[in-house]
């Protein structure tokens, strides 16, 4: 069994642990179920997990039936690699879902979820700045909703990739790809206010390269980031499901209503394809109403006969 299929396992049942309160029993079940699928696909020279296709599931599937794996158990299994796809397609970790009886075209019609303006304020102003956490969290939800970072890049972070003259980031993404980020000023003033007047006091005289830092002095990992933005949008009152992934989305979507270019927008994202960027491009049928009466001849008062 490979590391890199084992190490996409474990990252998604410490997610599914920290987000979804799943019990030690059935996180137990989904190790088993998707280690053992990691394991047949190793055998068979697959060594990551969007190299995988659906015809290999297929015999995935045949083989635990073969070795006489009850339809329960099987149901439970489909279940198990369902829900895995679906991670590692929203972490971007795959591009296309292979699981069989899947609808892709269900899948890639889904719209990620995100914040309106006015929720995602709510959100950004919920960490106390008065407090020295509070002020490191505002600066790491105000960093990810105005730079659109993945949260595996924001945890990750060092000085070195910190430009705050120049307010744009250097980050390594997937596949050791290079881009520069642009974050605008609400992000670079709390940034510059965490890295100057709370971030020593963490280091307790030693040293670190990471930006975002827990009161010991270690990185921030993605659980914990997890947990503290959960915990931010239930103070929020905010009634959808709030992920770190939902600052990205917003931050994408609120580019594109706003006019930005596609292109750019796939830049700072990252997206090897600009396929990947376009789902973004949906806007709200009130929004599309609203530019209608606003531009069309017919609805404009210059037009009217």
């Amino acid at each position: 069994m490979t590391d890199e299929l084992t190490r996409h396992v474990d990252q998604y049942l410490e997610m599914a642990a920290v987000e979804r309160g799943l019990s030690a029993n059935t996180l137990e079940a989904y190790s088993r179920d998707l280690n053992r699928l990691a394991d047949f696909l190793a055998k068979r020279g697959v060594n990551d997990w969007d190299n995988v296709t659906r015809w290999e599931l297929r015999a995935y599937i045949a083989e635990v039936r073969g070795a006489g794996l009850s339809e329960l158990s099987v149901t439970r299994l489909l279940g198990s690699m369902r829900r895995f796809f679906r991670f590692l397609l929203k972490e971007e970790i795959i591009t296309a879902d292979p699981v069989p009886d899947f609808s892709s075209r269900g899948a890639a019609g889904r719209l990620p979820g995100t914040l309106g303006p006015e929720d995602m304020r709510a959100l950004l102003e919920q960490p106390d700045e008065a407090k020295p956490l509070g002020a490191r969290d505002r600066a790491m939800l105000e960093l990810l909703y105005g730079s659109g970072l993945r949260v595996s890049e924001l945890v990750s972070l060092t000085l070195q990739q910190v430009n705050l003259d120049g307010s744009y980031l250097t980050v390594r993404g997937k596949g050791a790809k290079v881009r520069l980020v642009p974050f605008g000023r609400y992000a670079r003033d709390c940034l510059q206010r965490y890295l100057r007047d709370v971030r020593p006091r963490f280091l307790r005289g030693c040293y670190s390269d990471y930006v975002f830092l827990s009161r010991s002095g270690k990185p921030l990992t993605r659980q914990g980031f997890w947990k503290l933005l959960r915990g931010y949008a239930l103070r929020a009152g905010l009634q959808h499901r709030v992920t770190p992934h939902t600052l990205r989305h917003s931050f994408a979507t609120h580019l594109l209503e706003g006019g930005a270019d596609l292109r750019a927008v796939q830049s700072m994202l990252g997206h090897s394809d600009i396929a990947t960027t376009q789902i973004y491009t949906h806007v709200s049928r009130s929004r599309v109403k609203q530019v209608h009466r606003r531009f069309h001849p017919r609805e404009t008062p210059d037009g009217e006969n």
